[in-house]
């Protein structure tokens, strides 16, 4: 596994920024929309628990584990972005995760901020 499968966020071109910042340098907040999220909740399969499960004996990352969160999270920040876009947004402002179990089954992941429609001034 490369580095390209660890990581995230939106590329350069982004037609919706998503920012952890309450403004953003060089921009004028035109229009707050709200808040908008997004949800998914993702179960381990058998086999990433029992790999866990050995790993977690010796030490070290749980790579499996890491792939799949990080996934989870791209598909929770693409959801996020397509809700502020449909809604009239060019921007996501104080962007944040929250992680949590769902019912011992899985893993809620929650992407969330505030939309809203800038311009650069």
């Amino acid at each position: 596994m490369g580095i390209e499968d660890f990581g995230g966020g939106q590329g350069p071109h982004a037609d919706v920024l998503v920012v952890t910042t309450n403004d953003v340098p060089g921009f004028r907040v035109e229009q707050v929309i709200g808040e908008v999220f997004g949800l998914t909740v993702r179960s381990r399969h058998l086999g990433s628990q029992i790999g866990a499960g050995l790993k977690s004996m010796i030490g070290g990352e749980l790579k499996g584990l890491t792939k799949t969160l990080v996934q989870t999270r791209n598909q929770a920040m693409e959801r996020l972005v397509e809700q502020a876009r449909s809604r009239g947004a060019n921007a996501v402002l104080m962007f944040r995760f929250d992680v949590s179990e769902a019912a011992d089954i899985g893993t809620e992941v929650c992407a969330y901020g505030t939309a809203a429609v800038i311009t650069r001034v």
